[in-house]
């Protein structure tokens, strides 16, 4: 297994990893870094994919993900990692490159996307719908029939009620209660949540 990415976000990765039987990993990073865990840090090397067909992509941010997914996705397969310590409906499609962490809840008819982050303790309700590249943070809760559009980012400890709408590249901050629907590359705060400001530099390409 490929990791790209060698910072915190990569403990948590290799730990659920270890936590699935895994026990082979290569570490990839365009930046030159120290050995995470005695694991050296090496430079991408496409000739390895024909021995390490899979890859993770290890980086807390969105649009990174996203840029890394593009650079790499006609070279290799993307796996997913979910920690078994998870309550996860067998009614959810959660897509490849896609992590989950300890402690989540997924309920039924809920459909995550490609390389998304769901972190420690979040909940997510019902029919939700998630897009690609999305992180839904540590203790937040999204109610039944919720939709996030690519890329947003939902902070920690956030609540976002039942049926809304949330566009793409949106950042919803850290104990936000977002109780309307949320157009492309808004920033809400608060509680009851509100637009501070919507930036059209926010909607990230690769």
């Amino acid at each position: 297994m490929i990791l790209f990415g060698a910072s915190g976000h990569a403990k948590v990765i290799l730990e659920i990893l270890e936590e699935n039987g895994c026990s082979s990993f290569t570490l990839w990073d365009d930046a030159a870094k120290p050995p995470l865990w005695g694991i050296p840090v090496a430079q991408p090397d496409a000739q390895l994919f024909p021995e390490i067909p899979e890859m993770i992509i290890s980086i807390g941010i969105n649009h990174i993900r996203k840029t890394v997914a593009a650079r790499f996705e006609a070279k290799v397969s993307f796996a997913t990692a979910i920690h078994p310590k998870t309550a996860i409906s067998k009614r959810t499609a959660i897509g490849e490159g896609t992590v989950v962490m300890a402690g989540v809840t997924v309920n039924a008819d809920t459909h995550i996307g490609q390389h998304c982050i769901i972190n420690t303790n979040a909940s997510v309700d019902h029919d939700c719908v998630i897009g690609d590249y999305v992180h839904i943070s540590p203790n937040s809760s999204l109610c039944g029939g919720v939709t996030v559009g690519e890329g947003s980012h939902i902070g920690a400890g956030s609540t976002v009620i039942p049926g809304i709408r949330i566009g793409r590249w949106c950042i919803i901050g850290a104990g936000a209660v977002v109780i309307r629907d949320v157009p492309d590359g808004a920033t809400v705060v608060g509680n009851p949540g509100k637009i501070i400001k919507t930036n059209e530099t926010n909607l990230h390409e690769p």
